[in-house]
């Protein structure tokens, strides 16, 4: 891009809208980021689970091989301190998983953030070019045709469209990430009383050199 052009592109939006479309690659970035981590996630957690559902027995191997999956990490871990810090498992699910899901929260709350500013972003660059064109109109001494004003209203409202078609995107793909978060939250809670039942946790314990109880001398 030579500089004449992207002086009359910085003409055409103005520096709100310059702004937009810097928030609308991050938009895109974070929202494909965390789809991305999303659908691997619950991929390779169902896959785990279904391993374990036909084998029981595999339950240390297969936690073992997908351990960088959060989900399995949380389950893990709860199998693994369930009691020893707190009898509420929900709670200790709730602490596991903002703990493992902390990334993906921050970027979900970015993407949020941008929906939100981006209509204001365009509202600003829209009354900017508004004044711009109002200021022009009363320092010219020449005669103001109805093409040139609507040309210049017609580039002033173009920021508030560009914020528009970024904020309503976003606001969608936010909350539909966010919905498949509540749904691993609400899996890794079921799971995780699935397991604690399961009679293949003893193995784990002992896989990961739990104490067991102590006998007692008689």
């Amino acid at each position: 891009m030579t500089m004449e052009t992207f002086y009359n592109f910085y003409h055409l939006v103005g520096p709100a809208g310059l702004v937009l479309i810097v928030l609308a690659v991050v938009a895109v970035h974070m929202a494909f980021k965390s789809w991305i981590f999303i659908y691997l996630t619950g991929r390779d957690f169902y896959r785990a689970a279904r391993g374990i559902r036909e084998n029981p027995d595999t339950l240390p191997a297969v936690f073992e091989r997908y351990e960088r999956n959060p989900i399995v990490a949380i389950i893990s871990d709860v199998l693994k301190s369930h009691g020893r810090h707190s009898d509420d498992l929900r709670a200790e699910v709730a602490y596991l998983f903002h703990r493992h899901f902390a990334r993906t929260q921050r970027d979900l709350s970015i993407l949020r953030v941008v929906a939100l500013i981006a209509p204001m972003l365009g509202l600003l660059g829209t009354l900017l070019g508004l004044s711009g064109v109002f200021k022009t109109l009363a320092t010219t001494q020449a005669v103001t045709t109805s093409m040139v004003l609507a040309a210049g209203i017609w580039e002033a409202i173009l920021t508030t469209i560009m914020g528009l078609t970024l904020a309503i995107p976003a606001i969608m793909a936010s909350y539909l990430l966010r919905l498949k978060l509540k749904g691993f939250h609400l899996t890794a809670i079921e799971y995780s009383y699935r397991f604690l039942d399961n009679r293949s946790v003893p193995s784990l314990a002992a896989k990961t050199n739990h104490p067991g109880p102590k006998k007692v001398a008689a």
